[in-house]
């Protein structure tokens, strides 16, 4: 049901104006973080760390155009919990260019997650950083559980504390992405341990990462140029298991809130070859979230 705790914040709107790339955005590419927000036929959980404002289908289709992207990758929000009904609704309408990431409870039926399956999702997250999501104690319960499905496990956390579980993720049955680049403060550096750790599983063909989220990590309000680093040693390390996402309407900033077209940017300044990063945004979603053939919609 929806808190009426007057403590949980509101968050601030997308920028309504997407800014086309620079750079040419190869037939295929796939924006694999963004979420949709439904109204109130779509009741947040009370436990939640912030309340969004609706981010609709239709302008989250129409950020994907203005960018250029012909797929795309939904993340299930925290504020729905594990109800995936806004995002899986959307799903079904545009099998040929959605896939999504669910968050389900360990206990979930096969039943369900067959059903989620169907309507394209490829994985399950895990979020240790905000009210709504499901917790890590539950990684490797939940890991099991999808195996047999072929998905994957998505990780919302912040990699200084990835040493802690580092033993358990190498040994989970399923592969593992990191979202917004471990999600780590720049401050931290990028000789980090837990950075470090993170790009070991990458090379070691365990995990995968999504270069997005420059905001969540930087010590700065636009550019995000501190961010730089971390970006180059993840795409340096292993360039095929990099996958690009806006992470639209970017919710639960205290920033000003940025252009997404400016976030698509900062992938030619991380990546400046043009077949490396075609691959980002073609080649390696396509593997992981599982399209095939032409583009559609």
């Amino acid at each position: 049901m929806v808190s009426s705790t007057s403590s949980i914040p509101f968050c601030q709107g997308a920028n309504p104006f997407v800014r086309t790339p620079s750079f040419a955005i190869p037939r295929g590419a796939c924006d694999t973080h963004a979420h949709v927000i439904g109204g109130a036929r779509f009741p947040m959980v009370a436990n939640r760390s912030y309340t969004p404002p609706a981010a609709s289908e239709e302008s989250y289709l129409a950020m994907l155009d203005a960018l250029g992207m012909d797929r795309g990758v939904l993340v299930q929000i925290s504020v729905y919990g594990t109800d995936n009904s806004c995002m899986v609704e959307t799903l079904r309408r545009h099998p040929g260019r959605l896939r999504g990431v669910a968050v389900v409870a360990p206990d979930v039926s096969d039943a369900q997650l067959e059903e989620l399956s169907a309507a394209g999702v490829r994985g399950v997250r895990i979020n240790a950083l905000f009210g709504g999501g499901i917790a890590i104690e539950e990684l490797e319960r939940l890991a099991a559980r999808i195996a047999p499905l072929g998905w994957h496990v998505q990780l919302l956390i912040n990699v200084q504390t990835l040493p802690e579980i580092a033993p358990i993720i190498a040994r989970l049955p399923v592969e593992v992405v990191f979202d917004h680049m471990g999600h780590i403060p720049v401050e931290s550096g990028t000789d980090h341990p837990g950075f470090a750790q993170m790009v070991e599983f990458l090379k070691d063909g365990k995990a995968w990462v999504k270069l997005s989220g420059a905001y969540r990590m930087s010590a700065q309000e636009a550019n995000f140029d501190d961010t730089l680093p971390f970006a180059q040693a993840l795409g340096e390390a292993a360039p095929d298991r990099c996958v690009w996402g806006s992470d639209w309407p970017h919710v639960a900033l205290t920033q000003p809130m940025p252009n997404t077209g400016d976030l698509l940017e900062l992938l030619e300044l991380w990546v400046p070859d043009e077949q490396l990063r075609n691959n980002i945004l073609v080649t390696n979603p396509a593997r992981l979230y599982g399209f095939a053939g032409p583009a559609a919609s």
